[in-house]
């Protein structure tokens, strides 16, 4: 069974969108963070359903993975880096919420 290539397109949009909305209503930073790798998931998802799109016969693009590979070095660090800062914020506040954060800036 081969899913079409705008199915998928789809649905990274469906789920770049979800992430968007997600990124700017909720305000536990947490749930922030887990928005953008939904975000970032979605973009690797686009990259290999263009890449799928636009491999010759017998010569699959390599492209797409490349990029995905690429994104997903890039996610693991953010979650990294991401998580240290959460937890310095609770420590500093006792709060992972976004208004905790903004706080900070004075």
């Amino acid at each position: 069974m081969n899913v079409p290539t705008e199915h998928l397109l789809y649905l990274s949009a469906g789920l770049f969108a979800l992430g968007v909305l997600g990124f700017m209503v909720r305000r536990n930073v947490i749930v922030v963070l887990m928005c953008v790798e939904l975000m970032l998931n979605a973009a690797n998802l686009a990259f290999l359903a263009a890449s799928r799109q636009h491999a010759l016969e017998g010569k699959p693009a390599l492209q797409g993975p490349v990029f995905a590979i690429f994104v997903i070095t890039v996610a693991a660090a953010e979650a990294a880096v991401g998580l240290a800062l959460i937890i310095a914020l609770y420590r500093l506040k006792q709060s992972a919420e976004t208004d905790a954060a903004a706080e900070m800036k004075g």
